[in-house]
């Protein structure tokens, strides 16, 4: 029989008893982020406990000049811009994507890459879809691509920004500027990549990784097993989300994706620029990547919004709230950074769920 809610709790109470320092677990998942904050988990948890949000969320990762370039293209008159909803009102060095499409840049938002796909096959503009996401949206962006060429459907390309979990998850340990004692590694790429691909990390940096689930049993199963494995003095890749994840994650979806993308060195919101972390279209699509097609894009150089600190929160070196413009100029209805506009950013999650803001005196 599976436990309880409170037989975890305290379990989860005694570990972090037993282990008797502060523990620092961090979840690299905007469904995870969003599931904690909703479900009030971090005031149940041991005073020595901390959750931290990592740079699990897609949209919130994409760096500015992305954007920039995605504005540059919806301007072009033969251009049709797709993209999911999140993309929208993430800022730009000087505009968004709903700014630009106020003003008369056509920007449509669609539920799928085949939406778009659809969308090119029966009209005749050129269609670019914003291809934002991680391992486990790629797939179907591959899927667009090479039925693209395979029909020959001259009118639709993407703008790539695909970026890859695990290296992310490395960058984060070699910076050393936020000690780890575990990852809860996100449910849904895994399903797509598999639980080994955390083996080497577990591995080089002696730091256990856990697979778990998005509901509140899913997230505490995980937080239990990486503190027994820390008193156990155990670092492994384990899977406490077997329901959707396996060890081998999905062979013809990572076959499709190494099909039509290849590794490649991107820059990543907070990070920088990490080797082998991006996805970019092969050669033989060149035909369908936008930033070839319609090159050369030029954008300004990038500027992150002043005094933002989206890329600090991405790290773990700073809880939302500790931002100077967190829950001031910056909120949901009018955000400054990234991670308040995505329904999957540490921001958002936290203005809407935790924060409590403090009483203003006359």
């Amino acid at each position: 029989m599976n436990p309880s809610t409170a037989e975890l709790l305290q379990r989860i109470r005694g570990l972090a008893d037993a282990i008797g320092r502060p523990i620092r677990l961090m979840e690299v998942c905007g469904t995870h982020t969003m599931a904690i904050s909703r479900s009030g988990l971090r005031a149940l948890l041991p005073p020595n406990l901390r959750l931290l949000s990592g740079p699990g969320c897609p949209v919130c990762v994409t760096p500015v000049d992305y954007v920039d370039k995605a504005i540059a293209l919806a301007r072009r008159p033969d251009v049709v811009v797709m993209t999911f909803g999140d993309m929208l009102r993430v800022p730009g060095s000087e505009s968004s994507l709903e700014q630009a499409r106020a003003e008369g840049a056509r920007v449509r938002v669609v539920y799928s890459p085949l939406d778009a796909f659809r969308a090119a096959r029966s009209g005749s503009d050129q269609v670019v879809f914003l291809g934002v996401g991680f391992e486990t949206t790629a797939p179907t962006v591959a899927w667009t691509v090479r039925e693209a060429r395979r029909l020959g459907v001259s009118n639709y390309s993407v703008l790539c920004a695909h970026k890859l979990i695990p290296p992310a998850m490395r960058a984060l340990l070699d910076s050393g500027e936020c000690r780890l004692d575990g990852f809860l590694c996100p449910g849904h790429v895994s399903v797509m990549i598999g639980t080994k691909a955390y083996e080497p990390i577990a591995h080089d940096y002696r730091l256990p990784c856990v697979v778990a689930g998005f509901e509140v049993l899913d997230i505490l199963r995980g937080v239990a097993r990486l503190l027994e494995m820390r008193c156990a003095g155990l670092a492994a890749a384990e899977n406490a989300y077997e329901r959707g994840a396996t060890s081998e994650g999905n062979p013809a979806g990572l076959a499709l994706l190494d099909e039509v993308f290849t590794a490649e060195t991107t820059v990543w919101r907070g990070l920088g620029a990490l080797l082998a972390s991006g996805l970019a279209l092969r050669p033989a699509f060149d035909a369908h990547d936008a930033e070839k097609r319609f090159a050369p894009l030029n954008v300004p150089p990038p500027r992150e919004p002043k005094g933002c600190r989206c890329g600090d929160v991405l790290r773990g070196a700073c809880l939302p709230d500790e931002c100077p413009l967190f829950g001031r100029t910056c909120a949901p209805e009018n955000p400054v950074g990234a991670c308040m506009v995505s329904s999957e950013g540490s921001c958002a999650a936290h203005f809407r769920y935790e924060w409590v803001p403090r009483e203003t005196t006359a």
